[in-house]
């Protein structure tokens, strides 16, 4: 597997890579979100390889059941359902339809397409960072049995995500693309860390209603807004109040796949249905949430958008 380099006014954003996944089961890149959607860019028309991307969501109202028979269908696998619901640990879950599971058997539920893939290469983008504890588990253990005769490479800004499941590890930052040796001591594990404090994300977005403190999975999170100093966060229609600043939201949110819109707006990139074009300097989004919201795009921040969205 061979990734081009590419140059960002003069400075060097991803040099000439140049893998061999059949030396290791499983390969990991930890890097940023720019340089991984830069990297997943480049695989985008490979035939050869089965992308999946984080936060992609499909065939919500088919029930889990529905899915997998669906799947089995289409890829002429000669498995039956049951014994694969089984085999995923689904068997409560196997009537209930896809948008009605948690935010963590959702996400679990579509990264088992990989199962399925007839391409040898597997690239997973980010597929255990909106997992829960035993999803993790039981999706590790799907990567394990794949990886007996698949080649798998992971890309994520997570250290810990990456020692889940690769053998070989590979830090891309600005300094270039280098091995990692996973076999460290306790304490040059503990220092790698430290050093990717800027990457570690966290799990749940904490805020309060009421009495209440209810926490959400980022994935769940529409957009989060800055009213006369009150940070509401949205979700399904409902705001929710958050103690963090929209600064340090953006910051945690980042790997999520979260943009700064406005001065006043964090938008989940995963929502976007369209840009509306109102002048020549004024812009909305309209939201895919099922609620038809639309926020603010600040003429700055236009571009970058398209960058992100590969417009």
């Amino acid at each position: 597997m061979q990734f081009q380099p590419i140059y960002e006014d003069g400075e060097l954003l991803l040099p000439l890579i140049e893998l061999d996944l059949a030396a290791a089961p499983s390969t990991g890149i930890i890097t940023d979100l720019k340089r991984k959607q830069l990297l997943m860019s480049q695989l985008e028309n490979a035939e050869h390889y089965y992308v999946f991307r984080a936060g992609q969501n499909e065939y919500m109202r088919l029930t889990v059941e529905e899915l997998i028979t669906f799947l089995i269908r289409v890829t002429e696998k000669k498995e039956h359902a049951a014994s694969l619901i089984g085999y995923f640990g689904l068997q409560e879950e196997s009537r209930v339809r896809i948008m009605h599971l948690s935010a963590s058997k959702r996400m679990y539920v579509t990264l088992l397409r990989v199962f399925f893939a007839h391409q040898r290469a597997l690239v997973l983008e980010e597929p255990y960072f909106y997992l829960e504890e035993q999803d993790r588990r039981q999706f590790k253990r799907i990567l394990d049995d794949l990886s007996q005769h698949k080649q798998i490479l992971i890309l994520t800004s997570n250290l810990e995500d990456a020692m889940i499941s690769c053998d070989v590890i590979y830090r891309l930052n600005g300094s270039g693309c280098h091995p990692l040796d996973i076999r460290d001591s306790e304490e040059d594990k503990q220092e790698m860390q430290k050093q990717d404090e800027a990457n570690i994300t966290l799990q749940k977005v904490s805020t309060k209603r009421q009495d209440k403190v209810i926490l959400f999975d980022p994935p769940e999170i529409d957009f989060i807004e800055s009213v006369e100093g009150s940070i509401l966060v949205h979700v399904g229609g409902e705001h929710y109040d958050c103690a963090l600043t929209l600064t340090q939201l953006e910051q945690r949110l980042l790997n999520f796949g979260f943009f700064r819109c406005h001065r006043s707006y964090i938008v989940n990139l995963q929502k976007i249905r369209e840009i509306i074009t109102w002048t020549k300097n004024s812009y909305s989004l309209r939201l895919n949430t099922g609620q038809d919201a639309v926020v603010p795009l600040s003429r700055s921040r236009l571009q970058e958008l398209k960058v992100l969205l590969k417009l």
